[in-house]
């Protein structure tokens, strides 16, 4: 049964920007989510370009130190379904600030332990507060902007994605090079807590789900092209996974491990011309970005496969890994929106974020034991081999997931 307080609720929610506002993004408040998104995915990566020192510490091998990439993702995948519907009636900045607030936590305790053990249940613990803040940022970046204006909120809210590659990455391992691997981590609390306070000051807030509006998770699975974009959310993000977890070891077995900053920072700065591609262009052609994005990153592991010898063609690599990559965040956030309409789009963003972080556990745990089995060599092999799956899904959902005709209303964005 409705009260008055859901009534008010749904109104708060649902009302659209008016006036001249209605034309404008509310751009303070979407940089400080896109920073919410950059200390997310950075938290996440960051001992991708650190486990030789991390392992070192540890006193543990370098792919049982990649599981701390493993461990976050499990915290995820394991509660962003049902923390989602545990604080669905949460006020959503106060929801924002306890995520982020987890962040400062788990970092403060990663940087300080010298125990394996606790430093994986710190990991855990930050992906807890991941799978929270994924579920909460696109939808958050939604709500600000005017409808006409939504895709490319959501493109500026997961422009984090990019910048924490391009920037957050190679900075925190020359950092870890420099002041040690420990300070890498006590910055990015530091940097949280600067977050705290720019979120306090700059985001409104908006009502949580009313009783009765909670996701519904089989509903949206039998609502056409969901499926299709669930698939290639997990088998597209394993595939980077598998690669980018052990990218420090991958680099150091080809004589290279002195560049894995630099080749970081040429991926990253490749995956922030992507984001700006997806961003301009998501509204006319959110298929043909996404088939280029998976054709991108195939080619990209093909070269790693068959020439990484050649350093040259190593940086040729992450240029194309970065530009079929640093999109795909955004193209399927809106992909799975847009295929669950209003009633399911709530059910499949959570869904894709949980099969996001499975994705980003299992890429861990394979990349562990093909490097402990077969070597680094077989992380690119397998990246190429799933990519295939996944631009076959891509290129066949074409009636629904990856349309070829899209809403008129869409085509007629600016």
């Amino acid at each position: 049964m409705s009260t008055a307080a859901d009534s008010a609720a749904k109104t708060d929610r649902a009302a659209p920007p008016q006036g001249a506002e209605a034309q404008k993004l509310p751009m303070l408040a979407l940089l400080a989510l896109a920073t919410a998104v950059f200390l997310t995915s950075l938290t996440e990566t960051l001992p991708a370009g650190l486990l030789p020192a991390m392992s070192r510490d540890l006193g543990v091998s370098e792919s049982a130190t990649g599981q701390t990439v493993t461990i976050y993702a499990l915290g995820t995948a394991l509660t962003a379904i049902p923390l989602t519907a545990l604080t669905s009636a949460w006020r959503r900045k106060r929801l924002l600030l306890t995520s982020m607030a987890g962040f400062a936590v788990a970092n403060t305790v990663t940087a300080v332990s010298s125990v394996y053990g606790l430093t994986m249940v710190a990991r855990f613990v930050a992906g807890i507060a991941a799978g929270v803040a994924w579920a909460l940022l696109a939808g958050y970046a939604r709500r600000l902007a005017p409808p006409q204006l939504q895709g490319r909120a959501i493109a500026i809210a997961m422009a984090g994605i990019p910048v924490a590659l391009s920037v957050g990455v190679p900075a925190g391992t020359f950092l870890g090079k420099v002041a040690g691997w420990r300070v890498a981590f006590l910055v990015m609390t530091a940097l949280t807590l600067l977050l705290l306070a720019w979120i306090a000051a700059a985001v409104p807030d908006f009502a949580g789900q009313a009783r009765g509006e909670r996701p519904r998770m089989l509903h949206a699975l039998r609502v056409p092209g969901v499926a299709a974009i669930l698939f290639v959310t997990l088998v597209f993000v394993l595939a980077h996974t598998i690669i980018y977890a052990y990218i420090a070891t991958f680099l150091d077995h080809l004589g290279m491990g002195g560049n894995t900053d630099l080749v970081l920072l040429v991926f990253g700065a490749a995956s922030l011309a992507s984001i700006w591609i997806v961003g301009a262009q998501i509204h006319r052609r959110l298929r043909a970005l996404t088939v280029a994005g998976a054709l991108l990153v195939a080619v990209a592991a093909a070269v790693l496969a068959l020439l990484a010898d050649r350093s040259a063609l190593v940086y040729v690599a992450a240029v194309l890994w970065g530009l079929g990559w640093g999109g795909v965040p955004t193209l399927l956030q809106t992909a799975a929106g847009e295929a669950g309409g209003e009633e399911a789009a709530d059910a499949a963003q959570a869904m894709l974020v949980t099969l996001w972080n499975v994705a980003m556990a299992g890429g861990g745990v394979i990349g562990g034991v093909l490097l402990d089995v077969s070597g680094t060599d077989a992380l690119p092999r397998s990246a190429l081999l799933l990519m295939l799956p996944v631009i076959a899904v891509v290129v066949l959902a074409r009636g629904h997931g990856f349309p070829a005709k899209r809403p008129a209303a869409d085509l007629a964005r600016p």
